[in-house]
């Protein structure tokens, strides 16, 4: 129901990364299947002045976010992309401590009950994720991977895009197809 408020958010899915090139622009966004959680905790703190025995002024400092962000199994386009492992001429992929990962932005979509958000973080870096495993017993339980992630402020200030209710149907369905910008002129 296009241009209706949500009363209520739920369920992650559509996840996106572009790497951040040369010079600042995004790459082209590469799907990341499999979300299962994301928890992005905000980064900052007021910080009071005392004057005149009362607070007489005070700020707040925005750092961005911090979290995790769990997937089914993270893919190995990522690994290479963003965490710059090496894929050797056997297609073994190596991991080396002298490399450090890329920038790139994230993008995802939460549901709502009228209409989907869709997110863009601009200017994010990744941790590896864990090695981890757990034997079989009478189930398959799959496991996941878990990435900690940091969305600092761009060199503008910009932390995120956020659609509202409102938003040019446009705008939506092209949302994954590139990082979407402040004003970006829709075609």
């Amino acid at each position: 129901m296009p241009g209706e408020k949500n009363k209520v958010k739920f369920n992650i899915k559509n996840v996106h990364y572009a790497v951040i090139e040369e010079g600042g622009s995004f790459g082209t966004p590469v799907a990341m299947p499999g979300a299962v959680s994301l928890s992005l905790e905000q980064q900052g703190e007021i910080t009071p002045f005392y004057a005149d025995g009362i607070v007489f002024y005070q700020s707040a400092s925005n750092g961005g976010y911090s979290g995790d962000l769990e997937v089914a199994l993270v893919p190995d386009e990522f690994r290479k992309d963003v965490l710059q492992e090496e894929e050797d001429t056997n297609k073994v992929l190596f991991e080396n401590a002298n490399k450090n990962g890329k920038s790139f932005a994230l993008g995802f979509q939460i549901d709502g009950d009228k209409e989907p958000t869709l997110f863009w973080f601009f200017n994010c870096t990744a941790t590896r994720p864990n090695v981890e495993s757990e034997t079989t017993e009478d189930t398959k339980e799959p496991g996941t991977d878990t990435l900690t992630i940091s969305c600092a402020p761009d060199e503008n200030g910009d932390v995120r895009a956020k659609t509202q209710a409102g938003v040019a149907e446009n705008i939506r369905t092209e949302w994954f197809d590139e990082v979407y910008t402040k004003n970006k002129v829709q075609a």
